[in-house]
């Protein structure tokens, strides 16, 4: 349900702006795909996992919100990171 340390590095690694950045919205986006991805792995094995449930409807909405801001910011940015990750179809 969480990633680990390498993991998290990996996807800072491939998403940043810059060799400083870990915060963006494309990394942030990115790492609550990463979790999000994992976490619904575990709700197809445990569906009455509420809390977990919970989480992940969060963790959505937070994806959703990051996505929207990035969408009226810089527009190719954000097709290019949902390209990407492959959220949109």
């Amino acid at each position: 349900m969480t990633i680990t340390k390498e993991s998290k590095k990996e996807v800072i690694r491939d998403y940043r702006r810059s060799a400083t950045d870990s915060g963006s919205p494309e990394v942030q986006v990115a790492l609550l795909t990463t979790r999000i991805n994992s976490l619904t792995d575990h709700m197809r094995t445990h569906s009455k996992d509420y809390a977990s449930r919970r989480g992940l409807l969060a963790m959505v909405s937070r994806r959703r919100r990051l996505l929207d801001y990035l969408r009226k910011v810089n527009a190719q940015k954000y097709l290019e990171i949902i390209g990407r990750l492959g959220i949109r179809k």
